[in-house]
């Protein structure tokens, strides 16, 4: 059985990656591996190598036989020509470094736009609502106290005729 490194595609249509794994040479590309050995990433700035290289050497002395772009990646890593990525710095830090080359404050709510007092709107609808009932509770027992009056005045025309 032919033993090959190479690399495995993994990844979206345009935003590839690979794995470089150990598989037979009549396997599919992106076929059953017998075993991974690391991955690639060719799209990141430096790009990300990252390769078990005691396993390599061992799949190397077993006669593998490593693909042109797979034994350039382990000669990259023998060498130690590997470029590292710096590390990312934190949201929060940029956070805090924009507020102060803005020359604000870094209290919350001290510095941004102050928010608007929902509760005295809420209040306000609330008041007019009490307001038009009192109107029409009055207007209520001004027209009950008008009605026993005027049944009184039409019984007494009643009685007259």
């Amino acid at each position: 059985m032919a033993v090959k490194i190479r690399l495995k595609r993994m990844g979206k249509i345009r935003a590839p990656f690979y794995r470089v794994v150990v598989m037979d040479s009549r396997t599919k590309r992106d076929g059953r591996a017998i075993e991974e050995i690391g991955k690639y990433h060719p799209t990141e700035q430096p790009s990300l190598i990252d390769i078990d290289i005691e396993r390599a050497h061992y799949w190397l002395g077993q006669g593998a036989q490593p693909t042109e772009a797979v034994a350039a990646l382990i000669k990259i890593v023998d060498e130690g020509k590997l470029q590292t990525k710096e590390p990312k710095t934190p949201k929060k830090d940029l956070y805090e470094a924009a507020i102060a080359a803005a020359g604000g404050k870094n209290d919350a709510g001290t510095d941004g736009q102050t928010p608007r007092k929902k509760a005295a709107k809420k209040a306000e609808p609330k008041a007019e609502a009490k307001a038009d009932e009192a109107k029409a509770d009055e207007a209520k027992t001004d027209e009950a106290t008008e009605a026993p009056a005027e049944a009184a005045g039409d019984d007494a025309a009643k009685a007259e005729a």
